[in-house]
């Protein structure tokens, strides 16, 4: 999960990775120009004192002439506050508490960059990018702290917490178009019957026999079908899926072979991820922490909840809001809630009241469902409509993974459409930087 943040004179990007200690938290810096790609302020791994309870974005540094420098998000890398990641010691993990790490490394950044170059009460503009979940914390960084950047760029941005997220499966049902969803619906009813038959024999076809609860198994198959909408390769899924149903072959065979070559092979997904008995795990590697912790976060504050629609759903409807709510108890324990009510009343859901804000959303993204996909005053939201269009399109290009060199648009179905939209994002960028320089002259 990452956010970018930039500021010009130096033109800055900050991208917040994952982690903070009582908290430390580890910074990676360098120059990006244009002329010289190799210019770095310095190689060494850094390290600031964070307060722990405070209650392709390259392609852009090239134009502007930006040094990019990078910020874990707290928990989640090399800087995580706590060696066991016990439930209790995940109470200081929230997008609350990220921005304000956000804030104060913005301010600690400043005063020492202003040290090194012996200058005083100088202000850099920065402006704030990140996509996906990062893309929500760009948004939410300028609502709350709009006095410390000069606008946001949050592409694929989920800033609407959801509970009962039946959109997302609709949306892949969208996606797929009338031929493959079909092909996809009668795969899961297939599959549903086989797991009440012999589930072992089913699980060891797609090479899950360590995922016991069949809810686990079943949210494994349904993500493996979303994540080729989400990253702009339909037709990995589409089709040998159609292909094998006018063959008349084996469908859930044919499945399986997509599921174990393309998405834990090619994508590089990992079956045990979805073990809640890993999940459990407290003190699990570095690397393996991320599902923990980005559950804990899902399960305490934002849901998403990818439930099956009670009607034409592509998933089974094994995985409704008990399974969700099961996982959240037996992997957290009692009293771990999403507050979702809490998270939109605090941020605005898809009513943020921001501003200086661009939204961008790619059409065949499940997760656009979750952001602000309509125009408002200071806030423009773009929907890039093309085939291959997916989960931060605008900064990654086609497909979204594996992520083209610099974002290059070429293989979008309609690279016209999505380098439209980012001649619009730079056209607001270049504006809210003039007005930012602007105002901080006059107040000078």
């Amino acid at each position: 999960m990452r956010v970018l943040l930039i500021f010009v004179k130096f033109l800055f990007m900050i991208l917040i990775f994952s982690a903070c200690n009582g908290l430390s938290t580890r910074v990676i810096e360098r120059i990006h120009s244009s002329s010289n790609n190799s210019n770095y302020l310095t190689k060494d791994e850094l390290w600031f004192n964070q307060t722990l309870d405070h209650f392709s974005p390259y392609v852009l540094a090239k134009k502007f002439g930006a040094a990019l420098v990078t910020l874990e998000h707290r928990y989640y890398g090399k800087s995580s506050p706590f060696k066991s990641l016990t439930t209790k010691n995940l109470k200081f993990l929230s997008s609350k508490q990220a921005l304000f790490d956000l804030a104060a490394f913005r301010q600690f950044y400043q005063e020492s960059l202003n040290s090194k170059l012996n200058r005083t009460k100088i202000e850099n503009p920065w402006f704030v990018f990140g996509v996906s979940y990062a893309g929500a914390l760009s948004a939410w960084f300028r609502l709350k702290f709009p006095h410390l950047t000069c606008g946001s760029l949050a592409s694929s941005a989920v800033v609407n917490a959801v509970y009962n997220f039946t959109e997302f499966d609709q949306q892949v049902g969208e996606s797929a178009g009338p031929e493959c969803k079909a092909v996809l619906q009668e795969v899961t009813q297939l599959v549903e019957q086989k797991l009440a038959s012999n589930s072992n024999a089913l699980k060891t076809t797609f090479g899950a026999t360590q995922l016991k609860i069949d809810g686990d198994f079943m949210y494994f198959l349904a993500e493996a079908a979303s994540i080729a909408f989400q990253y702009g390769n339909p037709d990995k899924l589409c089709t040998p899926m159609t292909e094998a149903k006018k063959a008349g072959e084996d469908l859930v065979k044919a499945y399986a072979k997509y599921v174990k070559e393309y998405y834990v092979g090619s994508y590089g997904a990992e079956v045990e991820s979805y073990n809640q008995e890993k999940l459990k795990k407290t003190n699990p590697s570095m690397y393996e922490s991320v599902d923990r912790l980005w559950w804990f976060q899902v399960c305490s504050e934002v849901a998403y909840f990818q439930v099956a629609p009670s009607n034409d759903s592509i998933r089974s409807s094994k995985i409704d809001l008990s399974y969700h709510l099961d996982l959240c108890k037996n992997v957290f324990g009692e009293g771990v809630y999403p507050v979702v009510d809490a998270t939109n009343l605090y941020y605005g859901g898809k009513n943020i009241a921001g501003s200086k804000i661009v939204f961008t959303n790619g059409y065949q993204d499940p997760w656009r469902r979750a952001s602000k996909q309509v125009s408002s005053e200071s806030m423009p939201s773009y929907i890039i409509s093309c085939h291959n269009c997916g989960h931060g399109s605008d900064l990654r290009g086609c497909p979204q993974f594996p992520s083209p060199p610099e974002g290059s648009s070429k293989k979008c179905s309609s690279p016209d459409a999505v380098e439209k939209v980012r001649h619009e994002m730079i056209q607001q960028i270049d504006l809210w930087l003039a007005e930012c320089h602007v105002i901080r002259k006059s107040s000078s």
